[in-house]
């Protein structure tokens, strides 16, 4: 069995379950073929001891265990020392001072063929010297916000450079973002293979028994009308997904649809705002922040929806996306990332500019022509997390060629 050994700061625990289940999805996949062990380096960032931002969050972060068994992998949680908001440009040599060690024990129990680095930013730079270290190929996956916000900053764009030269191969989670990837980072094309997210296929397909909105409402605590139109909003509650832009827009349709409704599904650090902007609008009462959802909520949100509505600034190929379409929920968004790589035709949904009027334009037509729900889940029939898995496991051996 050959062994790859990933690092990734996002991945779920118990402290947050929904922080990077993509990730862990991706590599119990993987560990479930039976030809490949997965072990996972989660690096856990903690403020120094005395600071003020030692804050609930921090302190579940530092009682989660620093091994465990979960999904079918072993998972390590070395801590290391981060200074919120000011100390990105060192994080990348702190994981790897903190991941080194463990990263050494994992080989030595069964060695190691190649390390895997799920994010550019911080994580690749890490991962290049566990590889270096270890004398593996190293192999780097650009996601989104890595490349397209980490690459604005010269000290980030630099490392990610560094990164990239030392990597036998690079993944990409779509066309739009390899090509980007070349771009910031001056990286040959053919180094580049586009790597699609999966899903589970069971959980996110249509659902269409009667009362739906009934026991979602139960479920959330809130009423939702069958004959009302129900917007999803799905992102962490941070400015570049747009959430802003949807209350407003659901503020301009008012006289349109005077019940039609918000849900945003996440959290975040714009919460406060989402709120006072929803009651200044006047459109409090039909905005509603769930905050993180167990992530079998989700179908149920999604099939209740109309659309999926995520006026994001910028993406990689967003999973939210895939989900509602999977679930035959059409999606409004915007020209980013890989969004014109799903959102083929009117069916899947609308491509908006990024301002209040598109997406509220957007909005409107897909109301006016909903499509058939069967039609819109099978534009997401080639997302599955066995194929994923599969197309991984064929990249992985091309480096160990």
């Amino acid at each position: 069995m050959k062994h790859a050994l990933v690092l990734s700061t996002l991945y779920p625990n118990a402290s947050n379950s929904r922080f990077g289940t993509f990730v862990a999805r991706s590599m119990e996949s993987l560990a479930a073929r039976g030809d490949w062990r997965v072990s996972v380096i989660n690096p856990i960032g903690l403020p120094p001891l005395g600071m003020a931002a030692l804050s609930d969050r921090y302190r579940a972060l530092r009682d989660l265990p620093e091994r465990a068994e979960e999904g079918g992998i072993t998972v390590y949680r070395p801590r290391f020392t981060v200074v919120p908001k000011l100390g990105a440009r060192r994080n990348a040599a702190a994981i790897a001072k903190a991941a080194l060690p463990i990263a050494r024990d994992i080989n030595a129990e069964a060695a190691v063929d190649l390390v895997d680095a799920q994010f550019f930013f911080p994580d690749g730079l890490a991962a290049s010297e566990l590889a270096q270290a270890l004398g593996v190929p190293l192999t780097i996956k650009a996601r989104g916000s890595d490349i397209t916000y980490w690459g604005t900053f010269d000290f980030a764009r630099e490392q990610m450079r560094v990164a990239a030269s030392a990597a036998s191969g690079l993944l990409a989670v779509s066309e739009a973002l390899a090509e980007e990837t070349v771009a910031t980072l001056d990286t040959p094309r053919d180094k580049i293979k586009v790597h699609y997210t999966g899903l589970d296929r069971d959980r996110f397909r249509p659902l269409d028994h009667t009362q739906l909105r009934a026991q979602l409402g139960g479920i959330l605590g809130f009423e939702l009308l069958d004959d009302s139109p129900l917007l999803a909003g799905v992102g962490a509650l941070v400015a570049r997904k747009g959430h802003d832009i949807s209350i407003e827009a659901l503020a301009l349709l008012k006289m349109e649809h005077p019940d039609a409704r918000l849900l945003l599904v996440g959290q975040g650090e714009e919460e406060a705002i989402l709120r006072r902007l929803a009651a200044e609008l006047g459109v409090e009462d039909r905005v509603h922040l769930t905050g993180a959802v167990d992530h079998n909520l989700l179908p149920l949100i999604l099939s209740s929806a109309d659309m999926m509505v995520l006026p994001t600034s910028n993406e990689g190929l967003a999973n939210a996306w895939v989900e509602a379409l999977a679930c035959g929920t059409p999606v409004v968004t915007c020209h980013v990332g890989g969004a014109r790589e799903l959102l083929k035709t009117e069916v899947a949904g609308r491509l908006v500019e990024r301002n209040v009027g598109s997406v509220a334009q957007g909005i409107r037509e897909v109301l006016a022509e909903p499509p058939d729900p069967q039609e819109v889940a099978a534009l997401a029939q080639a997302f599955d997390w066995t194929t994923h898995a599969d197309k991984l496991a064929e990249y992985y051996e091309t480096l160990l060629a």
